[in-house]
Formats: C-alpha cells, sequence, structure tokens
C-alpha cells in the first residue's frame, strides 16, 4: 500500500469561520478522495465517524443531510469524513456487482485504513473509536467494514441495505461481534425487505438476505437469544405515512444489536428520524 498526502484543497463555505477539507490518499495507483469539514475545537482523543453515499452517487449526497450532525460534532468531540467511492460505486461484499469497483477487485479496506492513519496523525483521533454508516451502497460498504475490519471498526449502521446471501458474497467473513443497527423500510424494491435479488440501474447485483436475518447474524454473532425487545418510534412526521418500529438486543458485555423496520419505508429516508443523527446516539452508547 502507498500513502500520499498532496495538498490540501480548502473549500470555503459562506460563513468564512467553517471550511471544509477535500483531500486523498493514493492507494495501488488510485488516487482516493475524502471530504471532512475542518474541526474548529481540539477533538484529539475524539471520535471519527465514516458516512458513505449510496451506488453512483458522492459524498455531496449525504453532506447534504447531516446538518444536524456537523452542528454537534464539535461538542461531542467527532470528526465526520465522506469518503468517495471508486468511480461512484464501492468494492464491497456483493459478489455479483457490476460496478468497475468490484471488477477491478478495489482495495477497499487499504483505504479506510490509510485514512484512519491520516485522521489519527492529523488530528489525534482515537483508534479506538472509528465508526462507519452509509446509505444503501454505503450499507453495503459498512457491512464489509464490519465484516472484513472489526478490530478497526468499533460500530456501524446500514441503512436501506441488507447483507449479501452467502452465494452472493465474495468476502472473507471475521465473524466477530460488533454492535450493529440495521435501518431499512417495508417497502424498499431495491433492497427488498424481505431479502431476494437486488437491482441497481437495471442491473443484478446478486440476492440479499433479508432484513430480520441480517439483523439475525449480528445478534448471533453477539449470542443474543430469545426474542427482541421492540418499541415503536414516537410518529414524529404524520405526513410521511411511514412508522418505526424498533427490535434490539442489548445486555451487559454484549454489543448492542438493532433493526428499526421503517413501516411504508421505502429506499429513502424516514421523516421521523433524523438517521444521521439517530446513528451517532447509537455510537455514543458504545463509547
Amino acid at each position: 500500500m502507498k500513502l500520499l498526502l498532496p495538498a490540501l484543497l480548502l473549500l470555503i463555505s459562506c460563513n468564512t469561520k467553517s471550511q471544509w477539507i477535500k483531500d486523498s490518499v493514493l492507494i495501488e495507483g488510485h488516487y482516493r478522495t475524502f471530504t471532512f469539514h475542518q474541526p474548529e475545537t481540539d477533538i484529539k482523543g475524539g471520535s471519527l465517524l465514516f458516512l458513505m453515499h449510496g451506488s453512483g452517487g458522492n459524498s455531496s449526497d449525504i453532506i447534504s443531510k447531516t446538518g444536524q450532525l456537523e452542528a454537534i460534532a464539535g461538542k461531542d468531540k467527532l470528526l465526520v469524513v465522506y469518503p468517495e467511492g471508486y468511480q461512484h460505486f464501492w468494492n464491497e461484499c456483493r459478489k455479483y456487482s457490476t460496478a468497475a469497483a468490484n471488477k477491478e477487485n478495489i482495495n477497499e479496506e487499504a483505504f479506510f485504513k490509510a485514512m484512519i492513519g491520516y485522521f489519527v496523525k492529523k488530528y489525534g483521533i482515537s483508534k479506538e473509536n472509528v465508526f462507519a454508516a452509509g446509505f444503501s451502497g454505503g450499507g453495503q460498504m459498512s457491512y464489509k467494514l464490519a465484516m472484513t475490519m472489526p478490530d478497526q471498526i468499533k460500530a456501524i449502521t446500514a441503512i436501506v441495505a441488507n447483507m449479501p446471501d452467502s452465494a452472493s458474497c465474495d468476502c472473507t467473513l471475521a465473524n466477530k461481534a460488533l454492535p450493529v443497527m440495521i435501518i431499512n423500510g417495508t417497502d424498499d424494491k431495491t433492497n427488498p425487505y424481505n431479502g431476494g435479488e437486488m437491482f441497481v440501474n437495471n442491473a443484478s447485483f446478486g440476492v440479499v438476505r433479508s432484513s430480520g436475518n441480517s439483523f439475525a447474524y449480528w445478534a448471533s454473532l453477539a449470542g443474543y437469544k430469545g426474542e427482541p425487545t421492540k418499541t415503536l418510534l414516537p410518529d414524529t412526521d404524520t405526513a410521511d405515512h411511514k412508522t418505526i418500529e424498533r427490535y434490539s438486543y442489548n445486555a451487559p458485555n454484549k454489543p448492542p444489536v438493532a433493526l428499526l423496520k421503517v413501516v411504508g419505508g421505502h429506499h429513502d429516508y424516514p421523516g421521523d428520524i433524523d438517521v444521521y443523527l439517530y446513528a451517532w446516539e447509537f455510537f455514543k452508547s458504545v463509547l
């Protein structure tokens, strides 16, 4: 793995005190880029959170949704980083992905390890408190990090994403328990809640497990048995015609595992919660 840190590109927002930085690392001949908000306070010893965009998207898709999270990041000693997929896609664990990232077997683990090293060196981030969350294909990338880099990633949240089934998975699984939260919609036509074949831009990306089975995989690794606790989240946005049922396992000395079943949810965000704030609250519970 080669690592190169070229000159920073400063992207100045309307607020002159606020700076967005775009930088890159060189991984096996490819410059891989990422964007983050320049910390305005000392965050030494703080947490690092990777937020990944969906298949075919870019980091601005996620940045446009994280205003509330960024507003509290300094107070919580959190640095949020928005990596870019290779040609807008990730090389996650879906064997049948037609994306160039998968066909060229892009080394995502090296990319994320390089970014962790970058932020540890530059800002003193704690290597013990690195989290990941993503939307759709970014959720698939979150699963991959949990399945292949569990010693570097403390917890994940996957949004509108189910794990690939064993026949459609080309990753070697570490099978290590981690705190995991899944947020999926019951009416999602792209990532079927009950599992099945998944299509991206009319191309099959293989078969995914159901949301229940994805949840059960992580719950089983954590050693949970029996039925999860069910709670209903407040329906704060009645106009979106969605409600959220939370199924969770939480016990001393075990990583928490949760599934948010968005009843009536599609391949989109629920209106009742800010998913990125909610994910951060989940992550803070294991700090």
